[in-house]
C-alpha cells in the first residue's frame, strides 16, 4: 500500500504535466492561426486614376505584405485601348509588377514600375528589351519617373 501512494502520486503528476503541454501546444496553435489569419488580410485595396487631356488610365491596387495584384487600364487618345491585370512587388516607395493585357485582339504582357510619392503613383519608364516574349526593362536602376504620368489616388468605387 505503502508503494501505490506514491507511484499514484507519480502518474497524476505525469498527466498533470502532459496536459499542461496540450495546453501549451493548443494555446501556440491558436497564437500561429491569429498570425497567420492577420498576415492573410489585405493591407489595402488602393485606387488611382490618370487624367491629362483625352488620355486616361485607371489603377487598383491590392497588397498583401508587399506583394500587389490589380488592374491596370489605358485610354490614350488616337492609341489602342488596352486593359489587364498586374502582379508584382513593392521595393521601398517602388512597384515593380507585370502588366498582362489585350489589345488589338492580342494578349502581351510588359513590365510596369511606378513609385509612390504621397498620395501619388509616378510610372517609370526607360529602355526595354524582349525576354521570353515579354517587354522587360533592361535596368531598374536607371528607369525615369519624370511626372509624364502621374497617378492620383481615388476613392475606389
Amino acid at each position: 500500500m505503502k508503494n501505490i501512494i506514491p507511484i499514484l502520486g507519480a502518474i497524476t503528476l505525469f498527466m498533470a504535466s502532459c496536459q499542461g503541454g496540450t495546453a501549451k501546444k493548443t494555446q501556440a496553435k491558436i497564437d500561429s492561426t491569429i498570425v497567420s489569419n492577420a498576415q492573410s488580410t489585405p493591407d489595402s485595396v488602393q485606387c488611382y486614376q490618370y487624367i491629362k487631356n483625352r488620355d486616361t488610365a485607371t489603377l487598383t491596387l491590392k497588397t498583401i505584405d508587399n506583394k500587389l495584384t490589380g488592374t491596370l487600364g489605358y485610354n490614350l487618345y488616337e492609341k489602342d485601348k488596352n486593359a489587364g491585370t498586374i502582379a508584382g512587388i513593392i521595393k521601398g516607395d517602388t512597384l515593380i509588377a507585370n502588366y498582362t493585357f489585350q489589345s488589338e485582339g492580342k494578349t502581351s504582357v510588359r513590365e510596369v514600375a511606378f513609385m509612390k510619392k504621397g498620395n501619388q503613383l509616378v510610372e517609370g519608364f526607360g529602355d526595354v528589351q524582349e525576354v521570353n516574349g515579354e517587354s522587360k526593362f533592361k535596368n531598374l536602376s536607371q528607369l525615369k519617373f519624370d511626372g509624364s504620368m502621374t497617378f492620383e489616388k481615388i476613392e475606389c468605387k
